[in-house]
């Protein structure tokens, strides 16, 4: 963790943006530009009453002294440097389209059409928009997996090493950290890989925006090395839904690149709101960064240990790993993580951010409160109170088996692109995928356009539809068909 002089945190008590807006609203005296709504005087009265006034009076466009996030020159572009200076990029740039658009520009700038890149089977299904977009070719490689969890964990230096030593045209290597379950690589030294091989090393660090601002976390992707990562200010940072950043350094990757490929993902009208937001995110961390996230680790520390002490329960304890995710799992007491959530909710109406076969994934932060941990405590006791006399189920063995590596006949953006047809799951076998199927959440594909479809894919796949999965991409939702190239 970086610690900030006294002249930096004067520079990271500003919040240019909300003070543009602010200063833009109270002195505007006639207003003839979009967005409709005027300020708030144009808003539904039902939304205002709902949400208060203040929101609208800031949802303003590109005008008088407002700057241009896709031409930033202004406040945005100072409020852009104060990112990247806490964060130690060279350059940072707000998204306001999430980073899925952070994902796929990065992938548009380091890689070509028929250049390949390294790829983790575990990346959101971002990374695969990304490279159907950039015409890339994909590599998949296989993270370790935590096998008595069923989830991936991390990507191996050496791993990466022989691989890129085996296929030394690879132009790139993208890596997920942390993972959805708060596994955390050795970004330093997969950093050191890339770079070794001249090549640049792309972090979707979706879930890592907090890890810069206390020494409890593994080091963010900036402070490790790598050339480009983005982040989901809103997931784990104080901003708002859809709100990201995306940050490089170094030299293997043309930042005006990048500038003009998010330009192509990211939307042409972007949300004052989104900015004033992330802006806001920022110095509230640069001021209060390390206090609020010390509050958010005594909560999880407090949850994990109380956890721990039920028998029939156990929480995820590795090496290297995001303390603020905290993994239950009650497979003990023949309970699925998809079942726990459900008991969850329906007793203590507590809400999870993700719940797999095996274990449910918790995401704290300070803006939780110790009461809010005591009545998850006491739900957890009152399941293990009901099921704890059934018979120890264990986990099923097949749930635990990793799916074998990907066959890829032809590039992802050739697939999306070729003339498709409708067949039966169980006729699908050694064709060609036409689209992706990946449970949500976490988003992550385990079946992309232009894999060959195996046997154990599609056993895997009816028991998704066995379980009800809530699946992004396939055109049928219940599995009993499947898009597949015309042969």
């Amino acid at each position: 963790m970086r610690q900030l002089s006294e002249e930096m945190k004067n520079k990271q008590s500003r919040m240019p943006v909300l003070e543009m807006t602010k200063a833009f609203a109270d002195e505007n005296k006639g207003y003839f530009c979009i967005p409709g709504h005027r300020f708030e005087r144009g808003m539904n009265p039902a939304l205002k009453e709902q949400y208060g006034e203040g929101l609208f009076r800031y949802d303003l466009t590109e005008t008088d002294n407002l700057d241009d996030l896709h031409h930033a020159e202004g406040p945005i572009l100072e409020a852009q440097q104060l990112a990247a200076q806490l964060f130690g990029s060279d350059r940072c740039f707000f998204l306001v389209n999430g980073t899925t658009c952070g994902n796929e520009a990065m992938i548009l700038t380091a890689v070509r059409p028929g250049e390949k890149i390294l790829v983790p089977r575990n990346a959101h299904k971002s990374v695969t928009m990304g490279l159907i977009l950039s015409g890339a070719i994909p590599v998949w490689i296989e993270p370790e997996i935590e096998e008595a969890w069923g989830t991936a964990g991390e990507l191996l230096p050496e791993k990466v090493d022989q691989v890129l030593n085996e296929q030394p045209d690879i132009r790139a290597v993208f890596l997920v950290n942390p993972t959805y379950y708060g596994i955390c690589s050795d970004v330093e030294k997969l950093a050191g890989v890339c770079h070794a091989h001249q090549i640049p090393l792309l972090v979707d660090e979706a879930h890592g925006s907090h890890l810069y601002f206390h020494s409890a976390f593994p080091k963010g992707a900036m402070e490790a090395g790598a050339d480009a990562c983005a982040q989901s200010t809103h997931k784990t940072l104080g901003s708002m839904t859809q709100t990201s950043m995306l940050h490089m350094q170094g030299t293997l990757l043309d930042q005006n690149r990048m500038d003009e490929n998010l330009k192509l993902v990211m939307s042409t009208s972007p949300s004052y709101v989104f900015m004033a937001a992330i802006d806001a995110a920022r110095q509230q961390m640069a001021m209060e960064g390390e206090a609020l996230l010390s509050e958010a680790l005594q909560l999880a520390d407090e949850l994990r240990e109380a956890v721990a002490q039920m028998p029939g329960y156990r929480v995820l304890k590795i090496g290297r790993q995001d303390l603020l995710r905290v993994v239950i799992s009650a497979d003990r007491m023949g309970i699925s993580g998809e079942r726990l959530q459900e008991l969850l909710y329906e007793k203590g109406k507590i809400s999870l951010e993700l719940a797999d076969p095996v274990s449910i994934v918790l995401v704290l932060t300070w803006g939780n409160t110790h009461e809010e941990i005591q009545h998850l405590i006491q739900i957890l006791q009152e399941i293990r109170n009901e099921y704890m006399s059934d018979p120890y189920k264990g986990l099923q063995e097949e749930e635990l088996k990793e799916l074998p590596p990907p066959q890829v006949a032809v590039s992802p953006r050739d697939a999306y692109y070729m003339e498709k047809e409708t067949v039966a799951l169980r006729d699908a076998k050694g064709r060609i995928a036409g689209e992706m199927v990946a449970p949500y959440p976490p988003g992550i594909p385990v079946l992309c356009p232009g894999e060959r479809i195996t046997e154990t894919l599609i056993g895997y796949l009816k028991k998704c539809a066995e379980r009800k999965c809530v699946l992004h991409g396939p055109a049928d939702e219940t599995l009993q068909t499947l898009r597949v190239l015309v042969n």
